[in-house]
Parts: C-alpha cells; structure tokens; sequence
C-alpha cells in the first residue's frame, strides 16, 4: 500500500513539475510570441536597399526578404549583429520580393485598433521617430505600426512595426478616451482628405488588422477610425479613407 501511495506521489509531482515549466497561458494567443508573415512571393529576386527603421533587426529584415541573416551581414561587412543602426542602408542580395512580418505577443492588454493617416504626403517610421522626438516624446514614434506608401526609401505596402509595439509599450496616438493605454495604433502615411488609399496599402492593413484582431480577440466594433474615438477632435484618416470598404472586408 505504501509503495502504491508513492508511486502516485511521483505520478502528481511529475505532472505539476510539468505544469509549472509550460507557464500559465495568456488568455489571448499563445503562451510565447509567435510571428505572422504574408505569403511568399514567386516573382523575380534581385538586389534591394533597405533602410533599417527604428526598432528593426537583422532576423526580421532577413525574413522579410527571405534572404539568410549571415548572406545580409556579409554583404554589409558586419560581423555582429548588434552592430544595426537605426536610419543605416543595408544592402540585401538577391532579395525577394519583400513580404510583412508582424510579431504576436501574449497580452490581454490590447482592446482596440485605432486607425491613422500621417496626413502627409511622405513618411515612414524613421522620420516620424524623429518628429516626435523633435516634439518631446521621450520614446519616439508614437504609433505600434507604419504602414508605407512607396516614399522616404520604403516600399509601397511596407509595414513596419515600431519600437513601441515590440517593446509593448503604450501608444503616443490617442489621448481621447485613454487609447494610448489600450489600443494599437496603425498610421497609414499619406494624406487621405486629398489623396486615396493605394491598393498595396489597403491590403496590408486588412492583413495586419485580421492578424491582430483574431490573435488578441478584438470584436469588430472595437476597430475604429482615430476621429470617430469619444472625445478626438479630428477627421483622420482622412475625409476620402474608404472607411466603409475596409470594414466590409474585415467582416
């Protein structure tokens, strides 16, 4: 009898041993960050420039392009990796054609989208670091992703996330109703009160709100443009944003 009782004193301790090295699960997505990408493109590869942007690394960049880190490093002269700069111009070798990454990370923090244009007519992650900065946000760039619209050395559709989402950070995009605190910005750049959407950029956001509204279970509703936030004052993104398009196509 002794001997059976210890046998399913092992059994137990194994299991909550077990138990315990897993860790508890996120209530939204998986138990450790995960990575989303778009499918792989069959078209032609030759050689890019990529303009590394704040927050990026070697393996993303290497991803994106579907080009091995060592190939990129090598063909850069840099041996260690931590050697990126923000703003540096990396050559990427036989590149093809580049594809989104968005890293998922466990959280229960993220309750809406909140949807931007930059309201200019050029941009990219880089440059509004350094607006904000200029403006005394201490962290920078104020939105979690930048989608690209083919200016300021990045490609049309581009979508970079910035240092605030892989550090998790509260936003700097929406004062209103306390959205910095609780939604994912997502800054389109352009100018849609006079300019439309282009077609890359239009799928690039349906992408990447697909991925993040299915990964931390934000309901629909919750997706919303920054003027329509109780208490914002403004039109953004923009008087011609083909709002109603874009949520027939998330529906």
């Amino acid at each position: 009898m002794r001997k059976f009782l210890f046998v399913l004193f092992l059994v137990g301790l194994t299991g909550w041993l077990s138990s315990c090295a897993t860790g508890p699960k996120s209530p939204r997505g998986p138990a450790g960050p995960s990575t989303a990408t778009t499918p792989g493109s069959s078209g032609p590869r030759g050689d890019a420039i990529h303009m590394v942007g704040p927050g990026e690394t070697f393996w993303r960049i290497a991803k994106m392009y579907d080009v091995p880190l060592a190939t990129i490093m090598k063909a850069n002269g840099i041996s260690d990796p931590k050697d990126l700069k923000m703003g540096q111009r990396l050559k990427v070798p036989n590149a093809a054609n580049i594809k989104a990454v968005v890293s998922l990370f466990p959280s229960d923090k993220w309750k809406y989208l909140i949807i931007h244009h930059s309201a200019t007519e050029e941009g990219s992650s880089l440059q509004f670091h350094h607006s904000h900065l200029a403006k005394g946000w201490d962290k920078g760039v104020g939105y979690h992703f930048v989608i690209d619209n083919r200016t300021s050395g990045k490609q049309d559709g581009e979508i970079e996330a910035t240092p605030r989402w892989i550090k998790q950070l509260d936003g700097a995009h929406c004062k209103a109703s306390d959205m910095n605190s609780k939604a994912v910005g997502i800054c389109l750049v352009g100018n849609f009160s006079e300019d439309k959407v282009s077609k890359k950029q239009m799928d690039s956001l349906v992408f990447l709100v697909e991925t993040l509204r299915k990964y931390y279970g934000i309901p629909v509703k919750n997706i919303i443009a920054h003027g329509h936030v109780s208490g914002s004052s403004t039109d953004c993104p923009g008087k011609r944003f083909p709002w109603e398009d874009f949520k027939r196509r998330i529906r």
